[in-house]
């Protein structure tokens, strides 16, 4: 590899991919045009191949640049992640509590948590992995995490501790363009359609191995349905966006909020003694937390049973 330092590189590139020529990047990087074009020269002797294409206006990358540009980017995410699990050990005055979470879930969890918590303890640091559960539950285990919080712990691995609170239910979103959509209609009442018809829709889903999709496909396994399946995301508020904009049907817990919109779509609320979902934190078994461990378990527990006693405060 080049002995340029690559986080130079990597902002050189950057830079010159951006304004598309030697000239301009050179005066928002505040170096010499000459300088700018020499490092790249210099890069390219040592790859032995070019990385930019200087035939196109504006220029762009070589198929090596592109892979050059991937290695740079591989070492730059490398050396983040390598001081982010060495400053546990490097700055244990402060502690570090990192938590792994389905991002579309925190947005409703975590305000009910972290502001009390950091209130009472504001030394700790709050480290957050916003990923499927499925992911985070392999970091948890490994213990690359301390905490998972997640729904349905009735699926998570064994060799963790699991401290579950609170139920709450679904709603399915049919856009205008179902079959199934009442014009006119906010919500459909309860119990008016049938869950075969749901699932035989177009859907839009989240992929195998998050929590909302293991719900959806325990019912796709329990009503005997080979789902068409328009698109999936690993983000939540794109399938809601998705489905609101008439790609198909698509399944969320009442805690992701979405305005009903009587002209674009129905909102149906699914029995919940057929579909719903248990909150829960976990941590590895047998870890001895601390103090500020054992507080931050406490409010999750306190705080989202308030919540859910109380839908108002959502």
């Amino acid at each position: 590899m080049p002995k340029a330092d690559p986080f130079r590189m990597r902002r050189f590139l950057d830079v010159l991919l951006k304004h598309g020529n030697f000239t301009r990047a050179a005066k928002d990087l505040y170096i010499s045009q000459p300088y700018l074009t020499q490092t790249i020269q210099n890069a390219e002797t040592e790859l032995g191949v070019a990385i930019i294409n200087r035939a196109t206006s504006p220029i762009r990358l070589t198929a090596a640049g592109r892979i050059y540009y991937q290695y740079l980017t591989t070492l730059e995410n490398e050396q983040a992640q390598f001081h982010k699990r060495l400053s546990q050990y490097t700055a244990p005055a402060k502690q570090v509590i990192r938590v792994g979470i389905l991002s579309s879930l925190g947005y409703y969890l975590l305000p009910l948590i972290l502001p009390d918590f950091l209130q009472v303890h504001p030394t700790v640091k709050i480290d957050l992995t916003e990923d499927i559960s499925e992911r985070n539950e392999q970091r948890l285990l490994h213990h690359d995490l301390d905490f998972l919080i997640g729904q349905d712990p009735q699926t998570i691995a064994a060799g963790l501790t699991v401290h579950d609170r609170g139920h709450d239910g679904y709603y399915a979103i049919i856009p205008h363009t179902s079959a199934l959509y009442q014009p006119h209609q906010a919500y459909i009442n309860p119990h008016s359609l049938s869950m075969d018809q749901l699932l035989q829709a177009p859907l839009v889903l989240s992929p195998q191995g998050s929590s909302i999709r293991r719900q959806v496909d325990y019912l796709l396994q329990k009503f005997h349905v080979d789902p068409h399946i328009v698109v999936e995301s690993s983000n939540t508020l794109t399938v809601q966006k998705l489905a609101q904009r008439g790609l198909g049907v698509t399944f969320l817990p009442d805690s992701v909020t979405v305005t009903p919109d009587s002209a674009h779509y129905n909102l149906y609320p699914l029995p919940q003694d057929l579909v719903s979902l248990t909150y829960f934190i976990a941590s590895p078994a047998g870890k001895e937390l601390t103090t500020p461990e054992k507080d931050f378990v406490t409010l999750f527990l306190t705080n989202l049973e308030a919540s859910l006693a109380d839908p108002s405060s959502r």
